[in-house]
């Protein structure tokens, strides 16, 4: 079992690591919202696979849904996805040379570290209430400043709405 563990920690591992490069390669901010949300689903699992399961499940619930909702409408308010070319990178021999040198890159790297890689910590001990100190301080101790927080999102939403409208009404 720990062998199969190890496994698919460094496989979501570098799921994320390849998802966030996706990401900041992305010409059209939507391709870049969604390889966002592989890159938030593959840190999910890790933390599932760190016995982090509130954890991993706000990380699905928050980020890669409320937040990327947020993100995805005001990108398409302001009208920022271009649907000129259905390919973020336009030339192939271009892909194709990133591609070889991230390969080169990825060889080198597991080559050199392969011997110095930690092992990930496999415990099947007793499962502990983990919502429980988080309940407390999110909703006793921070309250107030997880209230702004809320506060803070739902006036931007209002004032992109607002800006949008305004340039609606000008145009």
């Amino acid at each position: 079992m720990p062998l199969l563990y190890t496994f698919h920690f460094y496989l979501f591992g570098l799921l994320a690591v390849a998802s966030a490069l996706a990401f900041v390669t992305r010409k059209s901010p939507v391709a870049a919202a969604l390889w966002l949300v592989s890159t938030m689903a593959s840190l999910a699992a890790l933390y599932v696979l760190l016995d982090a399961q509130f954890i991993g499940i706000i990380q699905v619930l928050v980020y890669a849904g409320a937040i990327m909702v947020v993100f995805l409408f005001v990108v398409m308010l302001l009208n920022l996805g271009d649907v000129g070319e259905p390919s973020d990178i336009k030339r192939g021999a271009l892909r194709g040379a990133a591609v070889f040198v991230g390969l080169v890159v990825l060889a080198f790297l597991l080559s050199t570290l392969r011997d110095q890689l930690p092992q990930v910590p496999f415990d099947q001990g007793v499962m502990t209430n983990a919502v429980e100190p988080i309940a407390e301080a999110a909703f006793r101790r921070y309250l107030l400043a997880f209230e702004l927080t809320s506060v803070l999102l739902l006036a931007a939403i209002v004032g992109a709405v607002v800006l949008a409208k305004r340039r609606a009404v000008a145009a």
